[in-house]
């Protein structure tokens, strides 16, 4: 009943405001003790008789507990005072030192600005560094072209070999100003002579036609001789060849090198013949309207010309050449059946 009396003194009426209430200074007026305050108004009068006896107790309570809490972490308190302490210090000493720099700043600001004057050429160098730094990978692959092309070229990948010289001379054009890329295509410009000496020297070997045929088509892709280049070169590759092998035949022995220079002529000269004709199928050479002319055909007599010439040489050394008029026959030497009479 006082708590109620009280409330009543201090309300003007029961249809002023919260703010009216708030202005008079009430203890329960805050809007924080609205809920507990809305409770009170609910419970009866023996309740509210008995609710001074009940604060009471929750604050004896809450006192004990206080109490035991500060018993218990006695030890924190004395390391917050310490520690108050310690941060009281070095706040001092931080004081100390923050008039020490504030001396320094004119210094600071002068060096400061010759920092970012010669920073300049620095930052310049940082951008380049970071340009090759986000290209490094691309770098290190384009750099690896020529190694990688070699190895190509002596594992006789020639297909991926002119699949980078392609590349690289597509790079070239594109970025004329990189001494990079310049380099790297001198580069590629000395593996491509390497391979195209490998490959002329695959042509003086003993190769069939389909070999044949990847070596020219490979000699086409490279684009460093011209069609009738190309064409004199596979000639005069396939004549060293032709020349190895006679100069393998042993000639103490005439009957037996002429019959081996016989043989290799009728045999491997048709062969270079049928695959200079098959490669180079338009080249017109061997037809009778050209049979003056061509390259071909000035090739092939010269052949039988040089053929014709180690036949004079040598037949006058065989003594019983009558005796050999069936041989001279058998390896299409013109023998006439009389002269066997």
């Amino acid at each position: 009943m006082d708590l109620l009396d009280a409330r009543h003194r201090h309300t003007p009426d029961s249809s002023s405001s919260p703010h009216a209430a708030s202005d008079m200074g009430l203890p329960l007026a805050g809007a924080a003790y609205q809920p507990y305050v809305s409770e009170l108004l609910s419970f009866s009068i023996e309740r509210l008789h008995k609710e001074p006896e009940l604060l009471r107790v929750d604050a004896e309570r809450v006192r004990r507990q206080m109490q035991e809490v500060a018993v218990e972490n006695y030890g924190a308190f004395i390391a917050a005072s310490e520690a108050l302490s310690f941060v009281r210090a070095q706040l001092e000493s931080f004081d100390g030192h923050l008039e020490a720099m504030i001396e320094e700043i004119p210094n600071l600001t002068s060096g400061c600005t010759e920092f970012v004057e010669s920073a300049q050429q620095i930052l310049e160098e940082r951008k380049l560094n970071q340009t090759l730094l986000a290209n490094h990978t691309t770098l290190l692959d384009l750099l690896e072209i020529p190694p990688l092309m070699d190895t190509c070229i002596r594992n006789g990948n020639y297909d991926e070999a002119l699949d980078l010289e392609a590349f690289v001379s597509k790079i070239s054009k594109l970025h004329p100003d990189l001494p990079v890329v310049q380099g790297l295509a001198a580069e590629v410009k000395k593996t491509v002579q390497s391979l195209i000496s490998q490959l002329l020297q695959k042509l003086r070997s003993n190769i069939q036609l389909p070999e044949c045929l990847r070596i020219v088509a490979h000699l086409r892709r490279i684009g460093v001789f011209s069609e009738s280049e190309l064409r004199l070169q596979f000639l005069r590759c396939r004549e060293a060849w032709l020349s190895g092998i006679l100069e393998d035949l042993d000639q103490r022995n005439v009957y037996d090198y002429l019959k081996g220079m016989v043989t290799c002529h009728r045999v491997h000269l048709f062969d270079v013949v049928n695959q200079y004709r098959a490669i180079f199928n338009n080249d017109k050479s061997g037809n009778d309207e050209n049979s003056e002319g061509g390259l071909l055909f000035s090739w092939a007599m010269q052949q039988v010309s040089n053929h014709l010439a180690t036949l004079q040489v040598m037949l006058p050394s065989i003594t019983e050449v009558l005796c050999n008029g069936p041989w001279l026959s058998w390896i299409g030497f013109p023998w006439p059946p009389s002269a066997n009479l």
